[in-house]
């Protein structure tokens, strides 16, 4: 079930004062709905070019955490857009809860569904989870850090993992790393911002004798050169 009704402290214009007001009278409203209104009015806010207000506690940790969650996906500047996609995003996540009816025993399949929606688990993604089950956070995390499955990070449609284990790395691979990396504008573990390519790099791929060796989802790349990575790469939309 959803959580207990809520009250958003903003201190706004009179007439956003007013629509906040009319939202508490409506006792049909959850306070994850409550929290998602305060989103949207601070998002209209920003956008106004007026100054921070004051927030409650709660809807101050998830503006600071759609603001992390912006910077991992490095595609949005402005904190306005940045509220914008965490809410949809959160909506989103309410859809995947209603769908197994807030039954805390899904946690895993909603977490599942939630992975292959977003392709990653963000941390606002896994707080709207636990208000909507009632399940510590801690547990989510738990895990969500267990199971392999899950990445934390952000993910692009693509996977790239370049092998910089001892047989590769003496044979190029981090020749390959550095090509991969200048040619998508990306570091280790980020994600291009079209969120079509995210690179890794990994210890062993189990196919020593092939290196240096790069893997692109699940298609395996052996004895690469530099001048072929782009041409790899663009195989792949």
């Amino acid at each position: 079930m959803k959580g207990k009704r809520f009250f958003v402290g903003v201190r706004l214009t009179e007439e956003q004062r007013s629509i906040l007001s009319r939202i508490q009278k409506n006792a049909g409203l959850s306070k994850t709905d409550i929290l998602l209104k305060g989103l949207e009015l601070l998002s209209e806010y920003y956008s106004l070019g007026l100054d921070h207000p004051p927030l409650s506690l709660e809807l101050k940790r998830l503006e600071e955490e759609a603001v992390r969650h912006a910077e991992a996906l490095k595609r949005i500047r402005r904190r306005e857009d940045a509220l914008k996609e965490i809410i949809r995003e959160l909506r989103r996540v309410d859809s995947i809860v209603d769908k197994y009816d807030g039954d805390p025993n899904a946690l895993i399949q909603i977490l599942l569904d939630i992975q292959k929606e977003f392709r990653w688990v963000s941390k606002p993604a896994m707080m709207w989870v636990s208000e909507r089950l009632g399940v510590p956070l801690s547990r989510i995390y738990q895990i969500a850090t267990f199971y392999k499955v899950f990445s934390l990070t952000p993910q692009g449609r693509h996977k790239i993992r370049v092998c910089l284990g001892t047989a590769c790395h003496v044979r190029g691979g981090p020749i390959i790393m550095e090509r991969v990396k200048r040619l998508l504008g990306i570091e280790d573990g980020e994600v291009t911002p079209d969120g079509r390519f995210s690179l890794e790099r990994v210890n062993c791929l189990g196919c020593c004798a092939l290196g240096p060796v790069m893997v692109v989802d699940n298609e395996y790349y052996g004895n690469v050169k530099p001048a072929e990575v782009e041409k790899i790469l663009s195989k792949y939309e």
